[in-house]
This record gives C-alpha cells, structure tokens and sequence, in this order.
C-alpha cells in the first residue's frame, strides 16, 4: 500500500518566514521556471485550501474553481494566469516578506561584507542605527534598486526592529547576516563551534608566527581548516574557498587583523 502523500513543508501562511516560504516555493514549482502554474498553480491551491481548513480559516465560497479565480485576482497583479515568486510573496507578515524582497538583492557574502567593513568604522562588530541607513543605501545601489528617502526611512526601521532584538540601537553581524540569503550566509557555518576569547587568541597566536597581528590569506586557510577538523565538521574545498573569501573581505591589503577575524568567529548569532 502506498504511504500517504508527502505533505508540502509549512502551509500555514499566516505564521511563514521567507526561508519557509522559499521551500514552499521549490515545492510547487516542479520544473524550477520561476513560475507556479497550470498543474502546479491547481496543486498549490488544493494544498493552500486544505491547510487554511485545516487552521480554522473560513472563506466566503466552498467553489475550488472560484475560490481559485478569486485568489488569482488577488494576486496574480499582471494577470498573465501564472504566479511569480514576488506575487506570492504578498501572502507573507509583512516582514518576513521584507526579508524575503531584500534577499533577493542582496548580493554575495563578500559584497555584504565589504558594504560592513565600510560602515563598522570603530570595528566594534556592530553597526549603529544611524550608520545602517547608510550601510542599506550601499546594498541597494548596488543591486540597482531605486528607493527615495521615506523608503530607506522604513527599511531601515523595519531592520532595527527586527533584528535589534535588545532595543541597544546596534545591530551584530550575526544578526545583520540574516539579511543574506541563507546559501550566502557563511557565519551560519560556524555555528555550534564559536570560539571564546582565550580559545581565539589562542588559535590567532598560533598563525600568527611572527605576532604582527594580522595573518594572510594562506594562514587563515590553514586555521579554518583546524577550526573544522577540531570541531569534526565536514567542509569540502569550494566551501572552504567560498568562506575563506568572505572572511578576506574584512581584510586591509591583503591583511587580516585580530579584530576582524574575532568579530566572526566569536560572536554567537541571537537565538
């Protein structure tokens, strides 16, 4: 007899986040074209109805077809018959489909990490809430989003209040990471394995042979490779390149300092 049927991950739209809602997503657009239609639209929302009834959710028609049509007049805002993942994304709380839109242009972690070497001058590991709305401005030119002032006003407000959970008006790097999509976000690799401050000084002396205090790239290869074969974690190489690379972004002509390398491997994401 057959197993009942895999029921797709988290469809309970009211209580989604965007790395849930992305797995929703790859759930439903079978062929991975970008778009949720024909079968796969019909699919999604036989399981979408199944899962509201299920969470005590009343809608004004028992018709799936006009059920359908009136979802599609909600959502489908250019009307081609075909969902995108922006469209979508309209069923999210408000902020974690803020999470999910600025994910989307935020580019690579080594981007992310030059824009934060720029604003965390004092190099404190944090950013201060007047420097975030500087740090955004940079990631949006960069991934050519327009936005006015009151934009940038609400982005930045939005940030502060979703990731400065203790109200100091700072934001760590480790939270301000999340902002990266999770593929991207290479501190979510150390987590489970942060050093503390004699753990870290003690590994930092050991490479850096002639007490400079800073290591090269070469030297921060071979520690992360000890950092991932003490904690007996499984790293292959384009990983390792991948990290390494974004670690060297905090680094000043090729030089990386105490400080900076402290910044990621002691500070532990917020639960």
């Amino acid at each position: 007899m057959a197993g009942p049927q895999q029921q797709p991950p988290y469809l309970h739209l009211a209580e989604l986040t965007a790395t849930q809602f992305l797995e929703i997503w790859k759930h439903f657009d079978a062929d991975g074209n970008g778009y949720i239609e024909g079968k796969e639209l019909e699919n999604f929302f036989q399981e979408l109805e199944k899962a509201r009834k299920g969470s005590g959710m009343v809608s004004k028609s028992d018709n799936l077809g006009e059920k359908m049509k009136e979802f599609m007049q909600k959502y489908d805002k250019n009307s081609d018959g075909k969902i995108e993942m922006a469209e979508l994304a309209q069923i999210l709380p408000t902020e974690e489909n803020f999470l999910l839109c600025f994910r989307q242009h935020v580019g690579s972690s080594t981007e992310f990490m030059e824009a934060w070497r720029k604003y965390d001058t004092d190099r404190s590991g944090y950013i201060e809430a007047n420097e975030l709305k500087g740090f955004l401005s940079d990631l949006l030119k960069k991934a050519n989003r327009p936005y006015d002032e009151p934009k940038l006003q609400e982005y930045t407000q939005t940030i502060l209040r979703m990731f400065d959970l203790n109200g100091d008006g700072k934001l760590g790097l480790s939270e301000m990471s999340r902002l990266l999509p999770v593929q991207e976000n290479f501190l979510l690799k150390f987590q489970g394995m942060k050093l503390t401050s004699e753990e870290f000084n003690a590994i930092f002396t050991f490479y850096d042979k002639d007490g400079s205090g800073y290591i090269d790239e070469n030297e921060l290869d071979a520690l992360l490779k000890d950092l991932y074969e003490k904690n007996k974690k499984e790293m292959n190489i384009q990983q390792l390149t991948s990290y390494r690379k974004s670690v060297m972004s905090l680094a000043e002509a090729g030089k990386l300092y105490r400080k900076d390398l402290e910044i990621v491997l002691c500070s532990e994401p917020p639960l």
